[in-house]
C-alpha cells in the first residue's frame, strides 16, 4: 500500500514498484545514517540476522528496537556486573528453588506461562516474596489453567493457590530501599554468625568489593530506607527473615523494575543480593529478567544493536567483503530526536506499532511527520500508519500463525525466549491473502533494490530458504553451531549461557563480578504532585488491546481510568469515578492526558497506576533511565484536575 506526496489515502501498488520507490529514496539520501531502521520483537531470528546484515551492508548502525524501552536497563547491569546480558536460569530451575523474588512483575496477566513454574516451586516448597505497588489478584492466587483442576476452579472463581508467602507493597520506585534495607538486616545477621547467612566461600572466589558494599551498608539507616521503601520495618524484617538461611535464590523482574531512571542501579542492587547469597551458577538459584515478547531476547542475540561489538563487524568484513559502520547508531529515544531534528529522513520499522509504544506521544508524532518516507512492514494495521511522513509504504507479511511456503517448501522460523532456548516456530493457518510475503523475502527484496550491483550478498538465495539463512547464523552467532539439526528437536536447544554454567567473566574484573555501590533516587515531589506508573491489562499485550476489559482489577469496558488510594482521592477534593484530566511539566511543556476516570484501589499514597499506551503523551522524551536511556515509563510524576470539557465555537 502506497500513500504518495500530498495524498489523502492509501492505495495498492505492486510489490516491484514499492521496493523501487524505497530503493530510490534510500539511494537519494545524503548519508546512510538519515535512515532508522526500526525492529520489533515479534521478528524472527532469521529475518533479524537478514535485516541488520542489510542495514551494515547499506552502511548505517541506526537499528532502534523495542529492547531500548523495555529491558535494555537489565542488558547495561547485567553486562557490567556478571559479564552476561541474560538471565541465568532455566524452567528446571524454579522447582529447586527455596525462595522466588519476583520484582515489578505481574505474572498472572503478563507471563501466563510462568505460572506452570511457580506451581511445581510452590509444590516443593519454595517461600515466594513479590515486590509490587499494586496489590495484583495475581501476585496473591492464582489458578493454573495448564492443569485440568485449574480449569474447573477457574470456572467457579475459585482460587486454588496461594502465590505470594509474603507481599511486599512498596511505594513506586521504593524498590532499590527496599533491597538494600534487607541486604543490611542480612548484613547484621552475618555479623552474629559469620559465614551462615551470606555464601563467603562464593563471594571471596569470585566477587571484588564486598568490603566496600558493606561500609555502604552501615552507613545506611535502616528505618530510613524502609521509609524511602514505603514499607514497615518489620515486613522488611520478614523478607530477611526467610531468605537468612536459604541460598537458592531466584530474583525475576520486569518493566516495573526497567523503566526508571534508576533502573540500571536497582538492577545491580539484586545483582548484590544474589551474590552476597551465592546464587548464581547453581541449581534452583539465579537472574531472571522475564521479556515477555516472542523474540525480544533473539533479536539482540541476531546483533540487531546499535552499538555492535567491533568482532562482529571485522566478521562481516572478513565473511563478505564489505566495511560495516564502526560508528554506534541512535536507540529509540535518540531516533525520535534525530527524526524531530530533521537528521533522519526515512523511519523504516519491522514490524510493531511505534507511536503507541514509544513516550511523549505528540513529539514524537510530529517527528514522524517530519520524514520524508515512513516504511511499515506488518502483520495487521495500526496507529502508527496514520501518523507518517510525506510518503508512506505499507508491506503486508505473513503472521508467526501463518502457513509459509516458498516455492513449494513449506519453511518455519526460531525464537530465542527469555531463558536462551532457541525453539522453531511454524505456522498452520491458511493466509488471508496469496500476495503476503514473509519478512525475510521482503527484506532481501528490498537489499536486492537498493544495493544493486554493490552488493557481496547472494540476497536470492537467503530469501527462498530459511536453512540457508540458518546456515550463515552459524558463521557468526555463537551457540548456533548445527543450527538446522538442533532447532528441529522438539524441546529446541539451549544458547551458551557462561554464569548458569558458573562461568563468570567481566570487562573490567576479569572473572570476577563487581559488587556495586548505588545511592537511592532522589524524587522530589510538590505538594500536589502523584506519581504515576503506566500499565497493561489483562486483555492486552504490549500496544495490542483485545478488549476493554480487566477483570483481575475490576475494570469493565474502559481503559481511561487513574487508580488512586482512597485517601488521597478525599484529600484532592475529588469522588470515586469523577472524571480528570492528567497533566504536568517537564523542561516548561505542559503535557496532558484528558477525560479519565478515578478508581478507587489498594495503592501506596500519593501513587497512581493508568494503562498504557494511553498516557505514554506524559512521559517526556527526556525523561530516561541513567546508561540505558530508557523512557521512564514506570515513574512519571503528574497533577490531576478536575476534567473541564473542551467547547469548540465554529464560526461560519
Amino acid at each position: 500500500m502506497y500513500l504518495s506526496k500530498g495524498g489523502t489515502h492509501f492505495q495498492p501498488i505492486s510489490w516491484e514498484e514499492a521496493f523501487r520507490k524505497v530503493a530510490e529514496t534510500l539511494n537519494d539520501l545524503d548519508s546512510p545514517d538519515e535512515v532508522a531502521f526500526y525492529t520489533s520483537g515479534r521478528l524472527s531470528n532469521e529475518a533479524s540476522f537478514m535485516y541488520q546484515l542489510f542495514v551494515r551492508e547499506y552502511g548505517t548502525n541506526n537499528m532502534p528496537d523495542c529492547s531500548n524501552m523495555c529491558h535494555e536497563s537489565s542488558g547495561v547491569a547485567l553486562l557490567e556486573t556478571i559479564g552476561f546480558g541474560k538471565g541465568s536460569v532455566v524452567l528446571d530451575d524454579f522447582g529447586k528453588a527455596d525462595v522466588i523474588v519476583m520484582m515489578g512483575i505481574n505474572p498472572a496477566t503478563n507471563m501466563p506461562r510462568m505460572l506452570d513454574s511457580l506451581q511445581k516451586a510452590k509444590d516443593n516448597g519454595a517461600k515466594i516474596i513479590a515486590i509490587n505497588p499494586l496489590q495484583e489478584a495475581g501476585l496473591i492466587a492464582f489458578n493454573n489453567p495448564q492443569q485440568v483442576k485449574g480449569m474447573v476452579d477457574s470456572v467457579f472463581n475459585v482460587s486454588t493457590t496461594k502465590m505470594a508467602d509474603l507481599f511486599l507493597q512498596v511505594r513506586i520506585n521504593g524498590d532499590m530501599a527496599a533491597l538494600q534495607a534487607i541486604e543490611k538486616l542480612l548484613y547484621q545477621a552475618e555479623r552474629e554468625n559469620p559465614g551462615t547467612v551470606f555464601d563467603q566461600e562464593f563471594v571471596g572466589k569470585n566477587t571484588v568489593g564486598y568490603e566496600g558494599l558493606m561500609a555502604h551498608l552501615e552507613e545506611q539507616s535502616l528505618e530510613d530506607l524502609a521509609g524511602a521503601a514505603g514499607l514497615s520495618v518489620e515486613q522488611l524484617v520478614e523478607a530477611a527473615g526467610i531468605m537468612q538461611d536459604k541460598k537458592k535464590i531466584i530474583i525475576c523482574w520486569a518493566m516495573g523494575i526497567t523503566q526508571h531512571k534508576n533502573g540500571v542501579d536497582t538492577i545491580k542492587e539484586i545483582v548484590n543480593l544474589v551474590l552476597l547469597k551465592g546464587s548464581l551458577g547453581k541449581p534452583g538459584a539465579g537472574l531472571w529478567p522475564v521479556r515477555g515478547h516472542s523474540n525480544v531476547q533473539g533479536n539482540r542475540t541476531m546483533m540487531i544493536w546499535e552499538k555492535p561489538p567491533a568482532w562482529f563487524l571485522d566478521k562481516l568484513k572478513e565473511v563478505f567483503g564489505f566495511e560495516p559502520p564502526r560508528e554506534h547508531g541512535v536507540d529509540v529515544v535518540d531516533c525520535i530526536k534525530a527524526m524531530h531534528a530533521g537528521k533522519i529522513k526515512v523511519f523504516f520499522a519491522m514490524g510493531g506499532n511505534f507511536l503507541s509504544a514509544t513516550p511523549d506521544t505528540a513529539y514524537t508524532a510530529e517527528a514522524m511527520r517530519k520524514l520524508k518516507l515512513t516504511v511499515s512492514v506488518s502483520t495487521k494495521l495500526n496507529r502508527t500508519h496514520l501518523v507518517h511522513g510525506e510518503e508512506a509504504i505499507i508491506f503486508p507479511t505473513l503472521a508467526r500463525s501463518d502457513k509459509d511456503v516458498v516455492d513449494g517448501v513449506e519453511q518455519f522460523v526460531s525464537c530465542e525466549n527469555s531463558m536462551g532456548v532457541v525453539q522453531m516456530s511454524k505456522g498452520i493457518l491458511k493466509p488471508v491473502s496469496k500476495d503476503l510475503r514473509n519478512e525475510t523475502q521482503i527484506i532481501c527484496e528490498v537489499a536486492k533494490a537498493t544495493l544493486g550491483d554493490r552488493t557481496k550478498v547472494d540476497w536470492d538465495r537467503y530469501g527462498k530458504s530459511y536453512d540457508a539463512v540458518r546456515g550463515l547464523i552459524e558463521w557468526f552467532i555463537p551457540g548456533f553451531e548445527n543450527y538446522n539439526q538442533r532447532v528441529r528437536e522438539p524441546a529446541g536447544f539451549y544458547l551458551p549461557n557462561g554464569p548458569r554454567a558458573g562461568k563468570f567473566s567481566t570487562e573490567l574484573y576479569g572473572n570476577k563480578m563487581p559488587f556495586s555501590i548505588c545511592r537511592l533516587p532522589k524524587i522530589t515531589m510538590e505538594t500536589d504532585d502523584y506519581r504515576m506508573a503506566s500499565v497493561r491489562s489483562h486483555d492486552q499485550f504490549n500496544t495490542t488491546i483485545y478488549g476493554m476489559n480487566d477483570r483481575y482489577r475490576g475494570i469493565h469496558g474502559e481503559r481511561r481510568v487513574i487508580f488512586m488510594n482512597e485517601k488521597d482521592i478525599l484529600d484532592g477534593g475529588f469522588q470515586a469515578g469523577e472524571k480528570v484530566d492528567l497533566f504536568n511539566y517537564y523542561e516548561g511543556v505542559e503535557r496532558i492526558a484528558r477525560l479519565f476516570i478515578i478508581v478507587p484501589y489498594n495503592i501506596p499514597r500519593r501513587c497512581t497506576v493508568t494503562y498504557y499506551p494511553e498516557t505514554n503523551v506524559l512521559v517526556p522524551i527526556n525523561s530516561v533511565a541513567e546508561k540505558s536511556n530508557t523512557p521512564t515509563s514506570k515513574l512519571v510524576l503528574i497533577k490531576i484536575r478536575k476534567h473541564v470539557p473542551v467547547i469548540l465555537v465554529l464560526r461560519d
